[in-house]
């Protein structure tokens, strides 16, 4: 499973980052830091759909 950005969606909201600082790390100006899509670690899909779930204006995505 992998997780990424849609670009240019992104509007500093982060909740994602509540939901997993690491997996969902933040810029200095507070929008997402994924730069391209990431692996999300074996035992944190759940943390991972959950962060993507929780942004208000879906700029991020789950891939397989």
């Amino acid at each position: 499973m992998r997780v990424g950005l849609v670009p240019g969606v992104c509007e500093g909201h982060a909740q994602c980052y509540v939901v997993d600082a690491d997996l969902f790390p933040l810029d200095d100006d507070g929008f997402s830091a994924l730069e391209e899509d990431r692996e999300v670690p074996p035992g944190e899909e759940q943390e991972a759909e959950l962060g993507v779930a929780a942004c208000p204006v879906r700029a991020l995505r789950v891939l397989p």
